[in-house]
């Protein structure tokens, strides 16, 4: 027996015992680019969620602390039925298909994304972020890092030069700065329409929570704005951005000398900033974990990160840099050397 065939019995035997279903079968429902996994079962008319995350590599502690914080603080989330934390099983709610990603479109993307900013300024007000890892300046660097190493490097065969990493490194240092001047918050780091599914009451569902950090206050609404899976045209992305930043405001999480301008910089910088990181996390799913299902997305990730650069004249040089490299290559393509 193979150790994933060895997990796939356990992780059934459990399921059949806590929902006491000796014929209980067990499908997949989806998988994230961690080592967790999800798996769909029903009974008696009712669908559950088996959440199996291998405490040597996912620990699901801090999904468990998390999600309770987040329930208490009025998100939905998958309400817990049952754990098993050796082993590191979840019987949970099954919030559904209807991921936002699927569902979104010009209709009702206003109404969709008015719940998601509800359900975010609710996680922004209420949660206690004081105690969460920080989003701090190493964290920055390291998801920063992840680019010229696996984009430029690793996908597009190129190391930088000495000039050329001095541009990388002034961009990533304004970045930074950005990120750092911001009022900090709780961020749930993918709060995008992969990880919202609509649901019948309190919408959105929210998933995927367990890395959150104590960080800048427009990450999350970067990542919910400019998601990596669908684009907005610009001016609807900052006009829900504007709208955004006056909730902000009235609610007191950010000070009236935070004005348009200086938000959208906020906004648009801490986006290139997950953007580029993605953009080499991306290649390294590939390369390193042999996972290729997120390489159709990186020319959308690519594009966010030009079209946002070019905007900022202090990063006339990292666009270049990037364009330099990248143009005429296939990005969805990869290498085998």
């Amino acid at each position: 027996m193979t150790l994933s065939t060895d997990r796939a019995d356990a992780r059934l035997a459990w399921a059949r015992s806590v929902l006491a279903a000796p014929d209980l079968t067990l499908e997949p429902a989806s998988a994230d680019a961690s080592f967790r996994s999800y798996w769909r079962t029903q009974l008696d008319g009712t669908s559950w969620i088996v959440m199996d995350s291998p405490p040597a590599l996912e620990d699901p502690k801090p999904w468990l602390a998390i999600g309770e914080r987040l329930a208490v603080a009025g998100l939905h989330v998958p309400a817990v039925r049952a754990t098993d934390m050796t082993q590191g099983f979840l019987l949970i709610e099954d919030l559904g298909t209807r991921l936002y990603l699927s569902e979104l479109h010009a209709d009702n993307v206003d109404a969709l994304y008015g719940d998601a900013m509800d359900a975010l300024l609710r996680m922004q007000l209420h949660m206690d972020h004081s105690e969460l890892p920080p989003f701090d300046r190493d964290v920055l660097s390291r998801g920063l890092e992840v680019m010229p190493e696996w984009f430029l490097g690793r996908h597009l065969g190129h190391t930088p030069d000495r000039n050329e990493q001095a541009v990388l490194t002034a961009a990533f240092e304004l970045i930074i700065q950005n990120a750092l001047e911001q009022p900090r918050c709780f961020v749930h780091r993918d709060f995008h329409s992969r990880n919202l599914l609509i649901v019948p009451d309190n919408n959105p569902g929210v998933i995927d929570f367990q890395g959150a950090l104590s960080g800048p206050i427009s990450y999350d609404l970067a990542s919910l704005l400019r998601d990596g899976y669908i684009a907005w045209p610009r001016e609807k992305v900052e006009a829900w951005a504007e709208s955004y930043r006056l909730r902000l405001r009235d609610a007191g999480l950010i000070t009236a000398e935070v004005d348009r301008t200086r938000f959208l910089r906020w906004f648009d910088l801490t986006g290139l900033h997950r953007h580029t990181r993605v953009l080499g996390q991306f290649y390294r799913l590939w390369y390193r974990d042999g996972k290729p299902g997120y390489l159709a997305d990186v020319p959308r990730i690519y594009e966010y990160v030009v079209s946002v650069a070019r905007s900022y004249p202090a990063l006339a040089d990292f666009v270049a840099l990037l364009e330099r490299h990248a143009r005429g290559r296939d990005l969805t393509r990869v290498t085998t050397a």
